[in-house]
């Protein structure tokens, strides 16, 4: 149900122009629930806050659960990227240091290797220089690329040719990883916007609810305390 209210809100999401997006202020485990128990509520003064406030039922109220479903999967969905977007940063940081590792073993073993060629030492020399997570995975690809070229050279000092694969199969890995591990710290990810712009729907409507409600029973405790939030209270 709630993938359904998401899938029938997302134009809507789409629409909200990005500067009218909201972060939540609260959990969102409490907003989704703050809304339900208002539904509940504001269905019982029904009559007097459409007659006594003019708020538009059909739009606000009646679409709370609606809202509040589309938002559920929302967070779902963030939640799941975030998820794996953590544990690539957990796993980077675990593995990356036996990839810089065999980079820095291949440029040994190139640099004796290839003693006697000065050409082929210049290009040792280029993929050695800079720095950085992007430029090492770059350095691992072009040191196999760079291997498997002049095979004879190592050959004769006996180096094992397997890690010239290894380093190229360790590139592409890698690669794939620090791009997910990236976007553990992205705080714009679509997924997160999306989950922004279907809390700021979701508050539209409980913020509509609310105002009518604490209007109409403003002289009403028993039922002007139903649009506040216990959140806030607490």
């Amino acid at each position: 149900m709630s993938k359904d209210n998401f899938e029938q809100k997302l134009p809507v999401f789409n629409a909200i122009p990005t500067d009218e997006v909201k972060t939540p202020n609260i959990p969102v485990d409490n907003v989704l629930q703050e809304a339900e128990n208002l539904y509940v509520w504001a269905t019982h003064d029904k009559n007097d806050l459409v007659n006594n406030s003019g708020l538009a039922w059909d739009s606000y109220a009646e679409k709370l659960p609606v809202r509040a479903g589309a938002l559920r999967h929302a967070q779902s969905v963030w939640v799941s990227e975030r998820y794996g977007q953590e544990e690539a940063n957990k796993t980077w940081k675990e593995e990356s240091p036996k990839a810089y590792d065999l980079r820095d073993d291949l440029l040994d073993d190139f640099r004796y290797a290839f003693r006697k060629r000065t050409d082929l030492l210049g290009r040792v020399r280029e993929i050695a220089n800079g720095s950085g997570n992007a430029d090492m995975i770059q350095d691992l690809s072009d040191l196999s690329v760079l291997g498997k070229s002049n095979t004879k050279e190592l050959n004769e000092v006996k180096f094992k040719l397997a890690k010239l694969d290894t380093a190229a199969n360790l590139s592409n890995t890698m690669a794939e990883l620090l791009a997910k591990a990236n976007g553990a710290i992205l705080e714009n990810s679509s997924a997160k916007l999306v989950r922004d712009k279907a809390f700021t729907h979701l508050k539209e409507a409980i913020d509509e609810v609310r105002d009518a409600g604490k209007y109409v029973f403003k002289d009403q405790p028993e039922r002007f305390r139903g649009y506040t939030s216990r959140y806030y209270k607490r």
